[in-house]
């Protein structure tokens, strides 16, 4: 399914030799579980987690889900939670909507829903801060992601997890309120986007 073509070009600018081989490392369980998968042809649930689910669990459900859709890889359903909830931070749809994404708020108060588009005839993900336990989120035959290390310290069993693979990224939010906002999201949106396109490209399908 083509994506938008913004998206497309993000992609096409990503430089894959910058994911260093300690990085492979730290990936290579989502890549071995994600072939399992393919392999057996089985539904692949991935459910990304952070302390608050407001800024990178959602970058890292977003862009998994929209590079599946890139390597056409099917079956793939893309799920965030958190410790606890929070609100998607503005920044991050911010952030993805300079990439060309199409991000719609679709519903207003403390904890905003967002219908997040990166290709026409699929459905959007749709984006806002929720516990891993939600009923949004899948209760079995799900991979659990620890995207910080908060959330993989204090969360050391996920109910329902076929399998728990902590891969942390450093927050963007310490850079909150300073010039260094909107650079420190992209860096770190990059970042994501490339280490889940660098997964996909290893499933043999």
């Amino acid at each position: 399914m083509p994506l938008f073509p913004t998206i497309s070009d993000a992609i096409s600018s990503f430089k894959i030799d910058s994911v260093s081989e300690e990085r492979k490392q730290t990936l290579q369980p989502l890549v071995a579980y994600i072939q399992e998968k393919v392999s057996s042809d089985k539904p692949i649930r991935i459910n990304f987690i952070c302390t608050h689910n407001s800024r990178r669990s959602h970058l890292s459900q977003i862009w998994m889900q929209a590079m599946a859709s890139y390597f056409a890889l099917k079956n793939v359903t893309c799920y965030s939670g958190g410790t606890e909830s929070t609100a998607l931070f503005p920044m991050v749809a911010e952030t993805l909507h300079k990439t060309g994404f199409q991000i719609d708020k679709i519903a207003e108060g403390d904890n905003p829903i967002y219908s997040i588009k990166f290709t026409d005839n699929e459905h959007p993900v749709i984006g806002f801060s929720k516990r891993l336990d939600s009923d949004f989120n899948p209760k079995s035959e799900f991979a659990a992601i620890m995207t910080c290390s908060q959330a993989d310290e204090g969360c050391p069993f996920v109910p329902g997890a076929e399998k728990r693979i902590p891969i942390t990224f450093e927050d963007p939010k310490a850079f909150d309120g300073t010039p260094q906002q909107a650079e420190k999201y992209e860096e770190r949106s990059t970042q994501i986007a490339t280490e889940m396109f660098y997964v996909l490209s290893q499933i043999q399908k």
